[in-house]
């Protein structure tokens, strides 16, 4: 079921979409060799408590930890580990989640640890501009088919694969929510984009085949065949007439998309 939010409930959703914003941004800012992603882990959830939050992610479907920590070719679900000691030329993806006042907010982002290759650095930002064009496309009228669409045509032009095996997806009351959010899809295939929706589009790009493999319990999701991995994600709001609004990006204000 997909539930359609009011005014006033977007709001709430929008106080924890900045709460949020300022956790990744704090984390984006201490991300260094030397550091563990355990230490990672310990700030995010020092943060959210301190903005009289509850981290999202502990415990949810067992998993361990306040933020997932993905580094180099783990796209989703790295779990924290004090023995994982970032170094330079590593990228990390840092995916958290926080609840506040009975909302959900999701949010991630790929961050290069020192200096970074060329190559990954390009991958970073890809992945950032696939996120862009994809929400731009998630517009009252337009169709799930348009978002996946628009990520995978601009990631595939550039010779990059995207990850299929997971997606992004509606997001309220509950982290999880209907509908799935596709990075890849048909233009005007899928369900009708209604405002009121609320999501989260996060495309997963990776600089070799889309494949992946995933542990057991769910953590730890690699690309098949070792490539680097890059995920960002926002959560939006959909109002009628306009581009949505980044509920975890406060004060974005949307250029006109080639």
């Amino acid at each position: 079921m997909i539930f359609i939010k009011n005014s006033d409930q977007i709001a709430g959703m929008r106080k924890a979409g900045a709460l949020l914003y300022e956790v990744l941004q704090t984390l984006k800012e201490e991300v260094r060799p030397g550091i563990s992603t355990q230490d990672l882990n310990a700030r995010a959830e020092e943060l959210i408590r301190r903005g009289n939050a509850t981290p999202s992610f502990l415990n949810y479907n067992g998993f361990p930890a306040s933020l997932c920590t993905s580094v180099n070719d783990v796209v989703v679900h790295g779990v924290p580990d004090e023995q994982c000691v970032l170094k330079e030329g590593d990228i990390i993806s840092l995916d958290c989640g926080l609840l506040l006042d009975g909302w959900q907010a999701d949010s991630a982002l790929t961050v290069p640890v020192g200096k970074i290759s060329r190559e990954a650095a390009d991958l970073i930002a890809t992945t950032e501009a696939c996120f862009f064009a994809g929400a731009f496309a998630a517009r009252a009228g337009n169709t799930l088919g348009d978002i996946g669409y628009a990520v995978q045509k601009l990631a595939e032009s550039k010779g990059y694969g995207v990850v299929r095996d997971l997606s992004g997806h509606g997001i309220g009351r509950d982290m999880h929510e209907d509908p799935y959010v596709y990075n890849f899809g048909i233009p005007g295939m899928g369900f009708r984009i209604r405002p009121g929706m609320t999501i989260a589009v996060e495309p997963m790009i990776t600089m070799g085949d889309w494949h992946v493999d995933e542990e057991e319990d769910g953590t730890f999701v690699r690309t098949a065949d070792g490539s680097l991995a890059a995920h960002y994600e926002h959560t939006l709001a959909i109002f009628d007439g306009k581009a949505p609004e980044l509920l975890t990006y406060p004060g974005y204000v949307w250029k006109e998309m080639a």
